[in-house]
């Protein structure tokens, strides 16, 4: 393959592929938000889970046997078990617009989705009712081309072991035409840079997308940072227009935990629940389906670290939080 420059797509987001939109919804005194990634139409999807302590909803329907191929819209949500809540409002959003998976005359919606654990973060955790399923239809709301990174949706409470994470994104243009992007909520039981300067993703940074400082020059000579006295999570999607069946999208979520062990250290713990969601649009063939599946792998991991960095340095402080921003003004 002759080299070429890696680009990124014109917004640097996930909704750089056509039909794609993402809203964001969030509680800033509970230290809490979700989010949404919608389609044009229902999407191919498949997932791979490589930490220890996941949270998820509708995960057992997206391997390649079952019945069910595409689903209708992903869920990333903070709040633990009870952030599963977001994904039921969704299902309803859906279903009151007739669309889902038709069962006689009947619709049901398939909204897979997954949790962080984000209730020690400083936030007000004593609510009398669930928030989640406002904050899942509030971000349904939401849903557009153009979102905020940060401090927002899925990714307003989350935590690593030295900064506060925060919700990523980013794109790539491959040169047989088709586009990648990733969408991460990082709240990682490690940190995502090693000194508060350098980000482990800087080798795959394109332009100054997180600051441009470069890598760091050796590595450090201790264990990492920790936050062994909270859970975990950091839960992404990564998304294509290639015509992918599902067990290729299965086998893009793989390669993509690829980009999570590039950009956290350390990352795939016992006390993560580390998942990739992977979809496909189905809007472009593929020209090699051989050579066209490997770097559609390599750019999903590469997107996803450089999400990653992406959500850790647009994170900006609010009162009460525990974990200082990467970039402290």
């Amino acid at each position: 393959m002759q080299e070429t420059s890696m680009q990124t797509g014109p917004r640097n987001l996930i909704t750089d592929i056509a039909g794609l939109k993402v809203g964001n919804a969030q509680d800033d005194a509970i230290k809490t938000g979700s989010t949404v990634l919608l389609s044009d139409g229902p999407f191919t999807c498949g997932v791979s889970i490589m930490g220890g302590a996941p949270g998820t909803r509708e995960t057992d329907l997206l391997a390649p046997d079952k019945t069910v191929q595409q689903v209708d819209a992903l869920v990333l949500s903070g709040g633990s078990a009870f952030g599963l809540d977001a994904a039921s409002a969704v299902a309803d959003e859906l279903r009151a617009q007739g669309r889902g998976y038709g069962v006689g005359d009947q619709v049901v919606p398939i909204v897979p989705a997954a949790i962080l654990f984000d209730l020690l973060n400083g936030g007000t955790k004593t609510w009398a009712q669930n928030p989640y399923r406002a904050l899942g239809a509030r971000a349904f709301a939401a849903a557009g081309e153009t979102f905020a990174l940060g401090s927002v949706g899925a990714g307003t409470g989350a935590t690593l072991a030295s900064h506060k994470g925060g919700l990523g994104s980013a794109s790539m243009v491959l040169p047989s035409g088709h586009t990648v992007g990733a969408l991460v909520a990082v709240n990682a039981l490690g940190d995502a840079s090693p000194d508060g300067a350098h980000f482990w993703a800087a080798p795959w940074e394109i332009g100054d997308e997180f600051g441009a400082a470069g890598c760091l020059r050796t590595a450090p000579g201790t264990l990492p940072a920790t936050k062994l006295d909270a859970r975990n999570t950091t839960i992404a999607i990564v998304a294509t227009d290639a015509q992918l069946t599902q067990a290729q999208c299965t086998r893009m979520a793989t390669a993509a935990h690829d980009g999570m062990a590039r950009a956290l250290v350390p990352s795939h713990t016992p006390h993560d629940g580390d998942l990739v969601f992977a979809l496909s649009t189905d809007a472009r063939a593929m020209g090699d389906p051989q050579a066209d599946t490997l770097w559609l792998g390599h750019a999903a991991a590469t997107c996803l670290a450089r999400a990653i960095a992406r959500g850790v340095y647009h994170a900006r402080p609010a009162p009460g939080d525990v974990r200082p921003c990467f970039q402290p003004g």
